[in-house]
This record gives structure tokens, C-alpha cells and sequence, in this order.
């Protein structure tokens, strides 16, 4: 059994090849192939603890993720998180790995594949709402997928947004002007309330919308967007497994990505459609970085073994 740290997680992900398995875990969720369960959590007065467990067949992969939301915290991370990885064959434990880095990158990766999957081909302006961890890695992650000419930066907070725009060479915007000026959306917030009003986005805007609050929302609602989600058992379960701003859709109106992927459903019908990807988060996800990390340690002998 090995131990992963998180600067070596970091290494060791390589986010060409986390799309693309993540691609391959979302296929296996669609097909029906994959064993994963809806997320569930113990609520705390300040946070909550999730467990998250998944089988992917296609990356013979057996995972389980623990996970502590906290977001008030200060001066620290907000999500904390650990991976254990298990032989599919046996249940023998052979891992444990830092899941911090790993959620901050299969998030966004999804988000990528989303993009890649429903956003325009011309699209050429981003708009990252969100100025935490999560808007970092998608900034790194959708542009891999489509070439931005302009990414905005906008949030609650004008200074950290300022600050994140600096750092990832884009340009400090209110959030309202972000979202009328983008063609790709990205929402990365734990907000309450909706920072994100569907009537500002223009026709033909691709929006991914990752944020998770079981308090509230930070979309106010899909409008009449093409609406894809990851798993529509997961995304239309009730908090924490599911998403607030898709109460009172039909499940059966949304489209899996794994099924874009595989071509069993259509995508974008037009230039003026409007698209929306919403994120909840999947132990599936989780289970194809940790593969991918884990036979990527195995190639060149990093990691701490451990006896339990």
C-alpha cells in the first residue's frame, strides 16, 4: 500500500489525460456499467463530511473519497479531502492519496470536457464568476479545450478578483458585465444566493456551473439552456448528492455527458442555443484521477509505502 502526498498528486496529474479519463469514467456511468452511488454527508453547524464511492469498469478502478466542506474557513482550504483505493478483484486496500487536488482537478476537468462537448467552436470569451480555488483550475483546464481571446474575472470580492485576473493573465470585471461580455461560463462559487442570473446570458454562451451550497444556489435557475449534468440519479437527488438549482426540472429533460461523449444523445442544435452543464460532483470523477495517479506513481516509483 502507498501513500500519495499532495504535491506528488500534483505531479502526477496530467490534465490531457484527466479529461480524457474522466471522459471514460462518465461513459461507464451512462452505459450503467459503473457502480456509483449518490453522495451522502453528515452535517456539521459549520460544514458537512461527504463520502463518495465509486466502481469504473473501463479504468478497472475501486475508490472511495472522504470529504469536509468547511467554507468558513479562514487562512485555510475550504475542502479537505482523502482517497483510498482498492483492488477491484480482492477489496485489498492499495492507496491512499490527498484529495484536495485531486476534487480542485477533476472539477474542472469535467468542466472541460463539458465545454469541449457543447461550448461554440468560435467561442473566444471566458468568464471565470469565483475567485477561489476552483476558478484557478478551471481557467487552466477550459482553455485547454477552446482559445480564449479575453478571460474576465469576476466576483463578490473586487480585490481577490483582481488579484486571481493578475495571476492567470486575465482581465477584473463585475460579475454582471462578465457574464453579458462571455461565451463560456464558468461559476465556481459556494454562494447562497444566485450570483448568476440566466436573463444576462447572451445567446449561443456555454455555462458550467460547479458550485454546491445545500443552503442555496449560485444559478438562478437553467432557463430554457440545454441542460447536461454528470449522472441525472446524482444531479437530481436532494442535497447534499444534488443540486438546488435544478429543483422542478424533469430529469429525463437533462443529457448525461457521458452520453455526448459516446454519441447516444445530441448536443448543441444551434449557434443561438444556450447550454448548461451542472456539476455535483461524482465518485466516478474522483476514481478515474486516482487511477490515473495512481498507475502514473507506479511507472516511476513514487509514493510512500505504508503496512496497515
Amino acid at each position: 500500500m502507498i501513500l500519495l502526498r499532495r504535491e506528488e498528486v500534483r505531479a502526477l496529474l496530467d490534465p490531457e489525460a484527466l479529461i480524457d479519463a474522466v471522459a471514460t469514467a462518465l461513459v461507464d456511468v451512462s452505459a450503467g456499467t459503473a457502480s456509483v452511488p449518490p453522495r451522502i454527508a453528515a452535517l456539521t453547524p459549520l460544514g458537512l463530511l461527504g463520502a463518495m464511492v465509486g466502481y469504473v469498469p473501463s479504468l478497472g478502478v475501486l475508490a472511495a473519497k472522504l470529504v469536509a466542506v468547511f467554507p468558513q474557513n479562514a487562512g485555510m482550504p475550504t475542502h479537505r479531502a482523502l482517497i483510498a483505493v482498492f483492488d477491484p478483484r480482492t477489496g485489498t486496500p492499495v492507496a491512499v492519496l490527498d484529495g484536495e487536488e485531486i476534487t480542485a482537478q477533476r472539477t474542472a476537468a469535467a468542466s472541460a470536457l463539458a465545454t469541449r462537448l457543447l461550448a461554440r467552436e468560435e467561442a473566444a470569451v471566458l468568464a471565470l464568476v469565483g475567485t477561489g480555488v476552483q476558478a484557478a483550475s478551471h481557467a487552466r483546464y477550459v482553455a485547454r479545450v477552446r482559445r480564449f481571446r479575453t478571460v474576465l474575472v469576476a466576483g463578490r470580492d473586487p480585490a481577490k478578483a483582481a488579484k486571481l485576473a493578475a495571476e492567470i493573465g486575465g482581465q477584473a470585471a463585475a460579475i454582471e458585465e462578465a457574464v453579458r461580455s462571455a461565451d463560456v461560463i464558468c461559476a465556481t462559487t459556494h454562494a447562497r444566493e444566485p450570483v448568476v442570473r440566466m436573463r444576462w446570458v447572451r445567446p449561443g454562451t456555454h455555462v458550467n456551473s460547479v458550485g454546491l451550497n445545500p443552503q442555496g444556489q449560485e444559478l438562478d435557475g437553467i432557463g430554457g439552456a440545454l441542460l447536461a449534468v454528470e449522472s441525472r440519479a446524482s444531479a437530481f437527488a436532494a442535497p447534499p448528492a444534488g443540486a438546488n438549482e435544478l429543483r422542478g426540472i424533469a430529469p429525463e429533460t437533462a443529457v448525461e455527458l457521458g452520453a455526448l461523449v459516446s454519441g447516444s444523445s445530441p448536443g448543441r442544435t444551434s449557434r443561438e442555443q444556450v447550454t448548461a452543464y451542472k456539476s455535483v460532483g461524482i465518485a466516478a470523477e474522483d476514481a478515474a484521477a486516482a487511477a490515473l495517479v495512481l498507475r502514473r506513481a507506479r511507472e516511476t516509483g513514487v509514493g510512500t509505502p505504508i503496512e496497515m
